[in-house]
């Protein structure tokens, strides 16, 4: 079964929306081995259609000019891209296809397929319904230390809860952490009482 893993810029108060407005004067050299380990081993990345528009308006030509980062646009042009949306598309950036019916039962028979993993930048419609749906394996986000104030968050009002547990958290030097979290099953039941025995006396 391949593995599906999500990596997001996020502020302190849970923002993920146009994260080129704050997150570039925290962008170093650590942060940009957390981004490339999120896409090391995928074959297949799954968008939202505003963050491929984002991508595709900017990785093409970045791989065209030869750059520094012309390693990594080529290996974003060379993997299969499937991108979510209601609207029909048409695509210039090599290996693009459009998802072909519902999302979850789509994305289900992608992961019982053979192959590497399944990769996602951004895209936090598609995130949202694969953490609904338990078909995420891994949900990678790099907590920036600045409050935004604005803009769509995350996670949004629903009727559930959703557990998660961390797999491994690092600090970088700007202040930003990078934290990984995986499924989890929901946690056994304390009660009030027991939580009260482990209270200092008075609170």
């Amino acid at each position: 079964m391949r593995k599906i893993t999500a990596g997001l810029f996020i502020s302190l108060d849970g923002v993920v929306e146009a994260p080129d407005q704050w997150h570039f004067p925290y962008f170093n050299d650590e942060m940009g081995a957390a981004v490339g380990a999120t896409f090391g081993t995928a074959d297949t990345m799954l968008f939202g259609r505003t963050t491929y528009d984002s991508f595709a308006g900017a990785w093409p030509e970045r791989e065209a000019a030869g750059g520094e980062d012309a390693g990594f646009a080529k290996q974003l042009g060379d993997v299969r891209k499937i991108v979510a949306s209601r609207q029909e598309l048409a695509f210039t950036w090599r290996n693009s296809e459009q998802l072909a019916g519902d999302l979850v039962e789509t994305v289900t028979a992608l992961k019982n397929e053979e192959g590497g993993d399944i990769a996602l930048s951004g895209s936090v419609s598609v995130v949202r319904q694969l953490l609904a749906a338990g078909l995420l394996d891994e949900l990678h986000l790099l907590v920036h230390p600045i409050a935004v104030r604005k803009g769509m968050r995350l996670f949004e009002e629903g009727d559930s809860s959703i557990p998660l547990k961390l797999i491994s958290s690092q600090t970088f030097q700007t202040g930003v952490v990078s934290l990984v979290y995986g499924p989890e099953g929901v946690a056994g039941a304390g009660t009030y009482e027991e939580a009260k025995g482990h209270l200092p006396q008075g609170e």
